[in-house]
């Protein structure tokens, strides 16, 4: 996504993607409604002023007018609490729509993101998705809430002050408009290198933000290596690129703003002397060129705010234009308009007929080359072979988290190209090698997969998972808290709990992928009894490195370079002196050289 910014066309570097804000703001007509009621009359007590200043200039000071000059400041503090009303009930309908907008954009970026497939997140990092998520849409909330209701008012005020200037002297009027055309153009070549500046700004934030969080998310490994003062240089030097990029934007912005400023000010300053010289001549009242004066610093100053104002817009501009490029991302792997009902009750059947595929990241590899086999309701396939042969690419088929590129992957017999995901994935439970544990309670991780659960049906699926005496003995039970990725849990009790989660899902199709690689033996005894209670009746793949968890398989396929390339249970692929035979001999005879006389010696005590 960060190399989409530099070839955006130049039609898209303009304020048009906050249009995409539109149907955001229309969900909520009485905030909208409110706050352009609060802007009118807000705007309408600030034009007043001047006329009321144009009377008392005009009218002339005596001690026999205090009458009439207290009832003009009566009439001004009156004006004054208007205005503060109006400005308070401005800020809270704004600022409470900026914030909803924002809620809901949050929301529905999210969604759409959790439902992009695979691919998506092959080639885009997930620091940057969460970096749009925070600051992108922080810089809109600021957008939607204050600089929106700013930009508005000094809307209104540069159209009110400029139709009471035209009102008050015509002809000081026409100057004012044949100095505009020098204000507006330059501010829109301006513009555009603020937007552009701005959006580089922004990706160039979001890079260092990304590293900060694989940075963080990985502190264990970074101090392991001793790698902190690499971590802070990068980190350092990623801010100080993005500091460097904000710092042209600022520069952009704080030009276009002088400059506005600068034309605005000057014009008026010029028209001012001339209505100077119609007071001297007598074509006009001082009281009138008063009034002129005060309508033409309202509509110079909100000239000049809206020229800072435009700066801000463009920036979240920038924003509205990255997420709106995360929402217009179209998933690969998605329903078909008329999916096929899988059969109910699921029969847990799978078959891969020819199945070819290669990664969207790696178009020229291919990971699968004809790939044929059928496992049956109710059995247990064991799949094994090197690092790579493509063991792991199966289970991202049969979860369709991509399509394969020729032959047909069928579940139920149904082609899943031609079902729901959602259908697919809900026969399916999953035990990876690396579990995912997210920052809640133990109980809250076991139900993962199924939110209406019960406690006891937590509780009794922890049991089946040999999980439940560790759960009980921790400080708070269930509701204890496991950190960032369960980092308060050992392997094996993140295994176990993995596992109780998939027991809870109570899916007819089980995928382990080396549920007990890195456990201990203590551990992976607890875990393999887990496991058998949950392969019970259900139809199970097997990926495993370590030959001795796959003994007990009905069949076990052997797989070479993304080819099935032996099929058939332990005795009879050792007796067939191939691959498998050739793992099986390495692993079992170099695990009964590992047990030298003395470690022997130790393990009998």
């Amino acid at each position: 996504m960060a190399d989409q910014s530099n070839t955006q066309p130049a039609a898209r570097r303009s304020v048009r993607p906050l249009t995409r804000l539109f149907p955001y703001i229309k969900r909520y007509p009485r905030l909208v409604l409110g706050a352009l009621a609060a802007l009118l009359a807000a705007a309408i007590t600030t034009l007043t002023l001047p006329t009321a200043v144009r009377r008392m200039i005009d009218h002339g000071f005596s001690a026999q007018d205090a009458g009439f000059v207290n009832s003009y400041f009566s009439m001004l503090a009156a004006i004054a609490l208007l205005l503060a009303l109006a400005s308070a009930c401005r800020y809270y309908f704004v600022i409470t729509l900026g914030e909803r907008v924002v809620a809901d954009i949050r929301r529905d970026v999210f969604d759409h993101v959790t439902r992009l497939s695979a691919s998506f997140y092959d080639a885009n990092r997930s620091g940057e998705i969460i970096s749009r998520l925070t600051a992108d849409t922080t810089q809109i909330k600021s957008t939607v809430g204050a600089t929106a209701s700013v930009a508005l008012r000094n809307v209104i005020l540069c159209v009110g002050a400029g139709g009471m200037m035209f009102i008050t002297s015509p002809k000081l009027s026409g100057l004012v408009l044949a100095a505009i055309p020098l204000i507006v153009f330059p501010l829109v070549g301006f513009g555009r290198k603020v937007r552009k500046r701005s959006r580089i700004a922004q990706d160039t934030l979001a890079e260092a933000m990304t590293f900060a969080g694989e940075a963080i998310g990985a502190t264990r490994t970074v101090q392991a290596f001793n790698t902190e003062a690499h971590a802070q240089a990068s980190f350092g030097e990623a801010v100080e690129t993005s500091f460097g990029a904000a710092r042209k934007s600022i520069l952009a912005r704080s030009v276009l703003t002088g400059f506005a400023i600068a034309m605005a000010f000057g014009s008026v300053v010029a028209v001012l002397w001339y209505g100077a010289q119609s007071v001297l001549s007598g074509e006009l009242t001082p009281g009138t060129l008063g009034q002129f004066l005060l309508y033409s610093v309202f509509a110079a100053g909100s000239l000049g705010a809206l020229s800072e104002v435009w700066g801000e817009l463009s920036q979240a501009a920038g924003a509205a234009e990255r997420l709106s490029e995360l929402l217009d991302e179209v998933p690969e792997i998605r329903a078909p308009a008329n999916p096929t009902r899988l059969p109910n009750p699921p029969i847990g059947d799978i078959r891969f007929d020819n199945v070819r595929f290669a990664y969207p990241a790696r178009p020229g590899t291919s990971a699968l080359t004809g790939a044929s086999f059928h496992v049956r309701p109710g059995e247990t396939v064991a799949v094994v072979g090197a690092s790579g042969a493509g063991k792991s690419t199966l289970f991202s088929l049969i979860l369709r988290f991509y399509d394969a590129t020729a032959g047909k992957v069928m579940i139920d017999e149904v082609d899943i190209r031609e079902a729901d995901p959602t259908d697919v994935r809900d026969r399916i439970a999953l035990v990876p090698q690396d579990v995912t544990i997210f920052a809640g309670s133990v109980g809250d991780n076991i139900a993962f997969g199924r939110a209406d659960a019960s406690q006891a049906d937590i509780e009794a699926a922890a049991r089946a998972a040999q999980a439940h005496e560790f759960i009980l003995a921790l400080d708070q039970g269930y509701a204890t808290p496991v950190g960032e990725r369960g980092i308060t849990l050992s392997g094996g009790q993140r295994q176990r709990v993995a596992i109780a989660r998939a027991i809870l899902r109570d899916a007819p199709i089980l995928l382990l992928d080396e549920a007990t690689s890195a456990l201990d033996a203590e551990s992976e005894t607890l875990v393999q009894k887990a496991l058998e209670g949950l392969m019970q009746n259900r139809t199970t793949i097997v990926i495993a490195h370590r030959l001795a968890t796959v003994l007990r398989a009905d069949r076990i396929l052997v797989m070479d370079k993304g080819r099935i390339i032996e099929e058939g249970n332990h005795t009879e692929l050792v007796a067939r002196g191939g691959l498998y035979a050739r793992l099986a001999r390495l692993q079992f005879e170099l695990g009964a050289e590992a047990l030298t006389p003395n470690t022997a010696a130790t393990e009998a005590g």
